[in-house]
């Protein structure tokens, strides 16, 4: 019996051996397997896998930034909305909340969770998932969500984890960190903390309150799921699980948890696009001027720029306090305006046209049509001339432009043209004159529905604002001052003078004749008569090559009537005129850019300032003394007064009671199609434009459709607004008095004569 148990002993002790044998063979079998595939994985023989310069220079997709002088982003171009962010620019508890919900031990591993992923092994992935933090951005930078075929997803497992080890030992747990909040897609265009922030709650990342971070966290889980603005309840059940979290890892307490816990879902959503937002219409110019601008200037590789993935910074020279004040401004009186507009359009049966004949309106509603979107796309499916006219007298469902919000409604296609038609529009541009710095662009109403930029791209007459040309060129070559005399009275300039090819009589726009008068009291009236009689001694050649000179762009005809306006220009370019003047004779050239810089802050493109002398600083000044009785006693003076006349219910912001020194000008062109003002104070000069997009398309009297109703209430609404943010510092003091002034520019002046409706009256027609 002995022999039997020891014989049945040693038969354990030799299985067990055996056993053991079997287990670390198939041990080292299974481990050197692991190992090799995790090499292969390495060595990217399971698939590419990143390089050192990838890892140091991942390919984020940035969207390019459009960056106020005020240092406020003012607009993006990308294909996705991402903004990089560093570290610095998280606020704590927004780094709290990531870490306690998404990976509680992210200080103490290096990429990979060994107590999470044996956790997880163990349970089968019922008590949660292992992926950690950098795993999480190895997965978004480098592969995504990857293929749901298990063999496939097992290998790209393999991959995030050596992915993950290898950006701990490139990065800091800080720039991981930064990096994760950069690249998660939040919806709605939105990738990154920085643009979600923007998106949702209208604020910069640091602005986030604990609870808004907590929205944010709780979005990683899945964006699409926990949407605020289409799953408020989720979101709100989701943020207090992070909540939870943040509690239970000691970041806050109790409670804070059941206060924060027990707040509403508070989102000031708005959806960041190209045509919406601040400074609509300058991002758009500024889109176009950077496609040209990749075109001549490329990378140090030689390769081109991408500005809707190379994540550039684009520093412009807009204010953005003063644009928003210029857009207030805008929006305030036009939308006045505009209702009186459509009054007066209520008894007119071919509103919103004017004194035109069925032909024209014909002629103007059909080129619309052929130019419109809904055209080319019917176009591009084949359909006949007739199919798509047919179609435009279709009535169909379509949401509107109105100045109380869009609004649905049902109307024909060509209805539609006429409706969009009948609005006002505006283009305003303000610049520093001394640095050519473009502070301030409106190019239109609303750059959703009306895409024309009426600053940069739009050229309309200019009336009056053309004759301060006329007048600086007669100072310069007749060496007149503003207190010299000439007599206001009727004028012919016979045929054959000054290219003239019949007799030209101008008469004033209110048929009366003030005998002597001063140059300064001339151009505060605009008094055609002697606009047309200094042409008359200077010649239309020297005034266009001294408008060259200004800046102007246009093409100007050489012809005496342009004395009262009849060109057509941009606001730049006017302003950029103007600002000569107040730059004491020195034209500079408009300027929207500070710099350009890489996505790594490393400038790649300064511009240079372009400028050249225009007058000498005695002639300059001169023409800003006669441009200040414009706004002293001429069509420019309800700056100054408190109270009303005609239509004085439509001057926007009224009374202004502007006390500081104003130079500037009114201009209104035949059959008030068009309505101008320019103002200056010594640092900021601003043009306004006003008129519908078609210049038949108007008012029927001077009373609303003149520069001093149209545009000068735009100008006073807006000045009012800057001197009002003490921040913006735009001048209330003198203009600069040359030394030794050697042109008589102090006049006698009449006591002055209450201000009244004819007063106002006395801007001018353009013939």
């Amino acid at each position: 019996m002995a022999t039997k148990k020891n014989n049945n002993q040693g038969n354990t002790q030799k299985d067990f051996a055996h056993y053991t044998k079997t287990f670390w063979k198939f041990f080292s079998y299974g481990m050197g397997g692991i190992i090799v595939f995790f090499l292969f994985a390495s060595w990217g023989l399971l698939g590419s896998m990143p390089s050192f310069e990838d890892l140091e220079n991942p390919d984020s997709n940035l969207a390019t930034e459009v960056i106020s002088s005020d240092n406020v982003v003012i607009g993006k171009f990308f294909r996705e909305n991402r903004s990089q962010l560093k570290y610095s620019d998280l606020p704590k508890n927004l780094v709290d909340a990531l870490v306690a919900t998404e990976d509680e031990r992210f200080y103490e591993h290096s990429g990979i969770d060994g107590r999470g992923t044996l956790r997880a092994i163990a349970s089968l992935g019922t008590s949660g998932g292992a992926s950690t933090l950098t795993q999480q951005l190895a997965k978004q930078l480098f592969h995504g969500e990857g293929s749901k075929f298990l063999p496939f997803r097992i290998i790209q497992k393999a991959k995030e984890w050596i992915i993950a080890i290898r950006l701990e030992r490139q990065y800091t747990k800080n720039e991981i960190l930064a990096m994760y909040c950069n690249v998660y897609d939040f919806g709605n265009y939105s990738v990154g903390v920085s643009s979600a922030a923007q998106t949702y709650f209208s604020k910069t990342p640091k602005e986030l309150t604990v609870d808004e971070s907590a929205i944010l966290v709780g979005m990683f889980k899945n964006s699409g799921l926990y949407n605020p603005v289409r799953n408020p309840q989720g979101v709100k059940n989701r943020r207090n699980v992070v909540l939870a979290q943040m509690e239970k890892s000691k970041m806050i307490t109790e409670a804070q948890k059941i206060r924060l816990q027990a707040l509403p879902i508070k989102l000031k959503f708005k959806l960041e696009s190209h045509r919406e937002g601040t400074a609509t219409y300058f991002r758009e110019y500024l889109r176009d001027y950077m496609k040209k601008w990749a075109e001549e200037n490329k990378k140090p590789d030689g390769s081109d720029y991408d500005i809707y993935k190379d994540g550039l910074k684009i520093y412009t020279t807009i204010d953005s306090r003063m644009q928003l004040h210029a857009e207030e401004a805008v929006k305030a009186h036009i939308a006045n305006l505009q209702e009186e507009f459509f009054i007066q359009s209520k008894t007119n049966k071919n509103a919103p046209f004017v004194n035109i004949s069925d032909a024209e309106t014909q002629r103007i509603l059909k080129q619309a049509m052929k130019s419109s979107n809904r055209w080319n796309v019917m176009k591009g499916m084949d359909k006949t001339d007739e199919e798509i006219i047919a179609s435009f007298n279709q009535k169909v469902k379509m949401t509107v432009f109105t100045w109380k919000g869009e609004k649905d409604t049902t109307m024909t296609p060509m209805d539609s043209i006429r409706y969009y038609k009948s609005f006002l529009q505006s283009g305003l541009m303000a610049m520093e004159p001394q640095t050519g710095n473009i502070k301030a662009w409106v190019g239109g109403i609303n750059y959703k529905y009306f895409q024309y930029d009426h600053v940069g791209q739009g050229a309309r007459q200019v009336g009056s604002t053309f004759k301060p040309f006329v007048y600086a060129t007669a100072i310069e070559q007749l060496n007149m001052s503003p207190c010299d005399s000439i007599i206001d009275a009727p004028f012919t300039m016979p045929a054959g003078r000054h290219h003239a090819t019949e007799a030209w009589t101008p008469r004033n726009s209110d048929n009366q004749y003030r005998g002597m008068v001063t140059l300064k009291k001339a151009l505060a009236n605009s008094i055609n008569t002697v606009s047309a009689k200094l042409m008359d001694k200077v010649g239309p050649e020297a005034v266009v090559k001294l408008t060259n000179k200004l800046g102007i762009k246009s093409d100007i005809p050489l012809q005496a009537s342009i004395a009262l306006g009849a060109v057509d220009i941009t606001v730049e370019d006017m302003v950029a005129a103007y600002s000569t003047f107040a730059n004491q004779g020195v034209y500079t050239k408009p300027q929207f850019l500070n710099r350009i810089e890489d996505k790594s802050g490393v400038v790649i493109y300064e511009p240079i300032p372009e400028s050249h002398d225009v007058l000498n600083k005695d002639i300059a000044f001169a023409v800003i003394k006669l441009l200040e009785g414009v706004t002293e006693g001429g069509s420019g003076s309800r700056l100054r007064t408190e109270y009303g006349g005609s239509g004085d219910n439509r001057w926007t912001g009224y009374p202004y009671m502007f006390k500081n020194p104003i130079a500037g000008k009114t201009g209104t062109t035949q059959n008030q199609s068009d309505g101008w003002f320019m103002g200056m104070v010594p640092n900021l000069v601003t043009g306004v434009w006003v008129g519908c997009e078609d210049r038949s398309a108007r008012f029927k009297t001077i009373t609303y459709g003149q520069g001093a109703t149209a545009a000068l209430p735009i100008w006073g609404y807006f000045m009012k607004l800057c001197y009002a943010d003490s921040e913006l510092k735009v001048s209330k003091e003198n203009f600069e008095r040359p030394a030794n002034l050697s042109i008589k520019v102090d006049c006698y002046t009449a006591p002055k004569v209450k201000d009244t409706t004819e007063v106002q009256n006395t801007d001018e027609f353009e013939f």
